[in-house]
């Protein structure tokens, strides 16, 4: 949601800018602009619609000369998006340009102040109040406008601020919202997201909540909300721009389903060793887990979906009662929470306001917090008494794909881990379900390889108006992150019900030639989802089973198939997810989406 990028080189500053936004288009937006310290003062370029606009009006750059400046993409909050809406923003004076990412709780009340103190605003942003409040508070020092300022906003924000008065250096803050600094040579960057930063550097400082940059091409100085110098240490970005570029796929998020297999691989692969399963970054005794009564398990949107997912398996394998939670209700509802509860938060970025929200609830009443999130050095990995990466890569398509597999794959580590340590399972059970996990990354690509008629079934069904996917168990689990994928790149309604509810309501809507996605994975209960099946075909439904390819009952009722490999259904959900998201990627791609960036949605949900 929103990005920023800034640069201070011996290079021209706009094309670098530009770049830079290109590579954080990923993130949703609606409008961007550019800001360039020029010989005659700050030089503010903006468009509605995509970089490409912006490109074409500055021909590349080339129109706006200068060494440093701050450029933004805008996902619209507070007013719609325009011209005057769109970042960045000067100061009345010309002094000052500011971009944001994040969302400043109090505006209003600074609004009203500010209009009181003559300033005039150009726009309906809760952005502008700050660069107002530079301006009043400035008396010849920037850091010590910047601390004043940031002192006076409630809420979550990573700011880039360029000065008149100090033409070759970029100041930047950050508070609930990610912030990275790149180190060059000759020249520095910060961005909100590294993918902005690798084609020019791998060497990066992540900033902390409350902390304030100054860059030059020469220097980096980081200070505490006092003012006072710190250290940071410069971390090496392990991954290169190729990982982060489409590589002869058409979309990223085909290029990111493809690579499951060996991202799956990158997350399991280093934690089994011996025989054994090992966190370097988790290690939790036996009476430690003991004393856990439940666990909870908090998230947002697929990441959400990925716990409710991994639940089967952890109640399974370690009979601990296990609660998943959306954060945004988690957070608001008084949870009975204490000393004896694990709170498992998940999420992508590490940057998700909602989770972030949760998290801090749960601290507050004991709960020990176990992270898995793919971001090193994001605010969750930082606020988690310990921290699980996913090593996932970078994930540049909205719609998750990667990332829900190897969330699901932390999952399934730490419930065997668990069941082995509390001596829940025998140890035959625990060498069968190492077998699974290790053979996990191959089953992913056989899944992959199985369904090669998807593009034609998604020629067949994306003139839908709406599609339900069923499913009972983990079953139902993943039929809703396989809704959530069709909704989000596609546009079309679908839904997922749990099987055994249909008749409790649903049924009604079924109708002649309904699709019905029913998803037959779980021997244990297969009868009972072939039954509703039955039902729903009896009505006049078409019904695509997802299945094995043996399942002869399955094979002989539904119309169409999607497959996977035979698997046990404890691990099972990693797999099943396959099928239905290349799914979700032909019908998008025959309904002409625009798949990477979905229409209204952001990669990093960093506001409430």
């Amino acid at each position: 949601m929103c990005g920023i990028v800034g640069f201070s080189g011996v290079r021209p500053a706009a094309p670098v800018l530009l770049d830079g936004l290109k590579k954080l288009e990923y993130r949703g937006y609606d409008s961007a602009g550019i800001a360039i310290m020029g010989d005659a003062g700050i030089s503010v370029n903006k468009v509605t619609g995509r970089i490409a606009n912006l490109c074409e009006k500055t021909h590349d750059g080339a129109d706006v000369p200068g060494f440093t400046g701050v450029g933004h993409t805008r996902w619209a909050t507070h007013g719609a998006p325009t011209e005057e809406n769109a970042h960045p923003h000067l100061s009345n004076d010309g002094r000052f340009a500011i971009v944001h990412n994040g969302i400043i709780e109090n505006y209003i009340a600074l609004r009203e102040e500010l209009i009181k103190d003559g300033f005039t605003f150009q726009s309906e942003t809760d952005t502008e109040v700050i660069v107002h409040l530079l301006e009043k508070y400035y008396k010849g020092n920037v850091r010590d406008a910047l601390i004043k300022t940031t002192n006076r906003l409630r809420g979550s924000y990573a700011l880039g601020v360029i000065c008149t008065e100090q033409p070759e250096k970029i100041f930047a803050v950050r508070e609930s919202s990610p912030l990275i600094i790149g180190v060059g040579v000759e020249e520095n960057y910060f961005a909100s997201d590294v993918t902005a930063l690798v084609a020019y550097t791998r060497n990066a400082i992540y900033m902390d909540d409350g902390e304030y940059a100054e860059l030059t091409k020469d220097a980096v100085k980081v200070f505490d909300c006092t003012g006072s110098e710190i250290k940071k240490e410069v971390t090496r970005i392990t991954w290169d721009v190729q990982a982060a570029e489409k590589g002869g796929y058409e979309h990223f998020m085909l290029k990111e389903i493809m690579e499951q297999p060996a991202a799956i691989k990158a997350t399991i692969a280093p934690r089994l060793k011996d025989g054994n399963i090992f966190f370097e970054e988790f290690d939790i005794s036996a009476d430690e887990l003991k004393k856990i009564r439940k666990i909870v398990i908090t998230a947002c949107g697929s990441a959400y979906y990925a716990g409710c997912s991994g639940k089967y398996a952890l109640e399974k394998l370690c009979h601990i009662p296990v609660e998943v939670e959306l954060a945004s209700e988690l957070r608001y509802s008084d949870p009975l929470i204490d000393k004896h509860t694990l709170l498992i938060v998940i999420s992508q970025s590490g940057e998700t306001a909602d989770t972030i929200a949760a998290m801090k609830e749960c601290k507050e009443r004991g709960a020990k917090t176990l992270a898995i999130v793919n971001v090193v050095g994001s605010s969750i990995a930082k606020l988690a008494d310990y921290t699980l990466y996913t090593w996932a890569g970078p994930e540049i398509a909205v719609a998750t794909t990667k990332g829900f597999t190897t969330q699901l794959a932390v999952l399934y580590l730490l419930a065997l881990s668990f069941a082995e340590k509390l001596e829940c399972i025998t140890e035959e059970e625990y060498t069968k379900y190492m077998g699974e996990l290790h053979t996990l990354p191959r089953h992913i690509q056989q899944a992959i390889d199985m369904n090669s008629k998807i593009p034609k079934l998604a020629k067949k069904y994306h003139k839908s108006s709406s599609l339900f996917f069923i499913g009972r168990n983990t079953d139902y689990a993943v039929a809703l992150e396989g809704a959530l994928k069709m909704k989000e790149i596609s546009y079309l309604h679908a839904e997922a019900y749990a099987a055994g509810e249909l008749k409790h309501g649903t049924i009604a809507l079924i109708e002649d030639h309904q699709p019905v996605v029913a998803l037959c994975c779980n021997p244990s209960i297969m009868e009972k989802t072939l039954s509703n099946i039955v039902e729903v075909k009896a009505r006049g439904a078409e019904v695509l089973a997802l299945t094995f390819r043996n399942n002869q009952k399955i094979l002989s009722t539904a119309d169409d198939f999607l497959f996977i490999p035979n698997v046990d259904a404890v691990f099972s959900a990693a797999i099943e997810i396959i099928p239905l998201q290349l799914l979700a990627y032909y019908v998008a791609k025959e309904n002409g989406c625009d798949i990477d960036k979905p229409k209204n949605l952001a990669k990093s949900v960093t506001v409430e």
